[in-house]
């Protein structure tokens, strides 16, 4: 329970008592300054608190918004404040600072003009706290000081429906186009009946992902019956995604558990259907586990490419671009903002053309519509942003450069590289051009000598040695944030051309398993870093070998194994299970932990 101190009697006819009750909070009167004092430290230090001026006046939601949010250690609108664990001393102090001044004045209230909860708000923003106001559009919060204006206070609010706003805040902003308008016209409708029968959004999340490996398992019966089943599941698993982050904005039901279930399931959901999909296509005698993982490798690799672009330029300064400038200019003309966010394939037009290319045609139509389709968006997006990157001028923050860093994944070979032969002179490389020579030469002796050749593994210790390289200064350059997608790239590939070239048939189920306990850890650390939490422990990275250690040991086990193919398939299945529990297991403590961050994921509509 939470506590809400009124800082005097509600006004005659005020519905206030009543509003807070319904928001979960226990209604507390104070009639001066000590008393609203001691309310204030009879409250556990452990709940929410708030301070609500008895003449407010406004809608129910704008309470909700500004009190009851919990990604949020203190938030305020006009005669309205709370405080969570972390902000209470500041507001005890902010409390006790505003009624001394208000002691000396000699007003004896704590309902002067200015108003109680904007004085304590100043206080706390003095004090270094962030007090987070909460954007609410057509939605009324006010202080009335006289008859008239609460008369006028109280026509706007009964002007506005409030749980219209509510429903359309459910929805994101900027989304996909079958998203905006074959979506959410009505899962936002499903949110508020989850809602108002006490679902949570972890508990639709959950039944998402069930809902998308039963798909799955529909798509490998390799029968037609079964396709279909699978694209009609497919879709409903993506309208309860759409509705699980609807239910949570809502509800205004953020949770550390919710932050790491919504970041995580999307792609276990989207890669377990192409599992199904290959396992499908195998019962009719058609092998497209090449084809699988390589839709998983770039589609990974195009979402390390906005994640890493992102990161190196939300903080930026100085950070102008006449390609911004052109792509705003765009943006702002109607069709053509539809056009760019359709031409990307994000999340909501890919799932539907999986859904209906599997129920009508084959898993091998399937997988190269996708391929093709995310190859187009891939290049088109980064080009965008390498033009951007090669026209503005911006500066990057050591933050930036430390995010980038972290999405690298580079372990501990690479450190020892960097230290070496960066006196050697290859430092003064950019991180981007010796990430790029790294990537090519290890990628020409993969794909340039036969399979299990030593060449492979001279190309992986070149790897190596420009990869420390490429991060043995601090990645601020204009084109440095294409050093994460580079690696991810590399390591992705290498995994996958040697296991099709293996002449084990399980070798490339093997190594879809792999890369998909790899691309786990590089989403994990990527959805940390944007949470404002870091990137994982370094232990977890050197037990992992980091990137180029796990490329290096998988060439010189192709190396090792050629003749043995099945043994190859073996170690890469061992990897496979040992790099899985390793992050699995930390991921699961971290989100859980209490310093997670309860955030909901707004990201990228990809």
């Amino acid at each position: 329970m939470s506590t809400a101190i009124l800082t005097g009697p509600p006004a005659p006819g005020s519905s206030l008592d009543g509003d807070l009750r319904s928001l979960g909070f226990d209604v507390r009167i104070a009639s001066g300054a000590e008393e609203a004092g001691a309310l204030l430290a009879a409250v556990p230090a452990g709940e929410r608190v708030a301070l609500v001026d008895p003449r407010f006046v406004g809608h129910l939601h704008a309470l909700r918004l500004t009190l009851t949010d919990p990604r949020f250690p203190a938030a305020a609108a006009p005669g309205a404040l709370t405080a969570q664990r972390e902000a209470r001393p500041a507001l005890a102090r902010a409390l006790e600072e505003v009624s001394t001044t208000a002691g000396a004045t000699g007003s004896g209230t704590l309902t002067d003009a200015h108003g109680l909860t904007d004085s304590l708000a100043e206080a706390l923003d003095a004090d270094g706290v962030a007090v987070h106001r909460p954007q609410l559009g057509t939605l009324v919060a006010t202080v009335p000081t006289d008859a008239e204006a609460r008369h006028e206070a109280r026509a706007a609010v009964a002007a506005v429906d409030d749980e219209a706003v509510r429903l359309r805040s459910a929805v994101k902003a900027h989304d996909g186009f079958f998203t905006t308008f074959f979506i959410s016209p009505y899962s936002r409708y499903i949110a508020r009946w989850c809602a108002r029968r006490g679902l949570t959004p972890n508990q639709v999340t959950t039944a998402s992902l069930l809902t998308a490996l039963i798909a799955a398992g529909c798509a490998a019966t390799g029968v037609r019956g079964g396709y279909i089943a699978a694209g009609v599941l497919l879709i409903v698993s993506f309208v309860l995604d759409c509705t699980d982050g609807q239910l949570a904005r809502y509800a205004l039901k953020y949770s550390t558990m919710g932050a790491w279930l919504d970041a995580t399931f999307d792609r276990a959901k989207e890669y377990a259907f192409y599992a199904g999909l290959a396992l499908g296509a195998a019962r009719d005698g058609d092998d497209v586990w090449a084809l699988a993982l390589g839709a998983m490798v770039l589609m990974t690799c195009r979402h390390v490419v906005d994640f890493s672009f992102n990161e190196a330029n939300h903080d930026a300064t100085a950070n102008t671009s006449p390609t911004a400038a052109l792509s705003s200019k765009l943006d702002s003309v109607g069709w053509t903002v539809w056009a760019r966010r359709m031409i990307i394939l994000p999340i909501g037009e890919r799932w539907a053309m999986i859904a209906v290319l599997t129920a009508a045609t084959s898993p091998r139509i399937v997988f190269w519509a996708l391929i093709i389709g995310c190859a187009f968006g891939a290049c088109y997006t980064t080009a965008g942003r390498v033009l951007r990157s090669l026209t503005r001028k911006a500066r990057r923050t050591d933050r930036a450069a430390q995010a980038l860093a972290d999405l690298a994944d580079s372990g501990p070979l690479a450190g020892i590289a960097g230290r070496i032969f960066g006196r050697a002179g290859l430092r003064m490389l950019p991180g981007f051009v010796a990430a790029f020579i790294a990537t090519g030469a290890l990628l020409a002796a993969v794909l340039g000598r036969p399979f299990g050749g030593q060449g492979a593994v001279v190309g992986a210790a070149i790897y190596v040695i420009f990869a420390g390289a490429a991060v043995a200064r601090p990645l601020k350059g204009a084109l440095d944030w294409l050093v994460p997608p580079l690696f991810r790239a590399a390591e992705y590939t290498t995994v996958l051309v040697l296991a099709a070239r293996s002449d084990s048939p399980q070798a490339v189920p093997a190594a879809f398993g792999l890369v998909a306990a790899v691309a786990y850890h590089h989403y994990d650390t990527v959805y940390r870093i944007r949470g404002g939490t870091g990137a994982p422990p370094a232990w977890l990275v050197r037990v992992t070998g980091g990137h180029e250690g796990r490329t290096l040991l998988v060439t010189v086990l192709a190396a090792l194994l050629a003749d043995r193919g099945d043994d190859f398939t073996l170690a890469l299945t061992a990897l496979a299970v040992a790099v899985a529990l390793v992050v699995l297991v930390e991921s699961v403590r971290f989100w859980v932990s209490s310093g997670a961050p309860a955030v909901h994921d707004e990201g990228e509509t990809a």
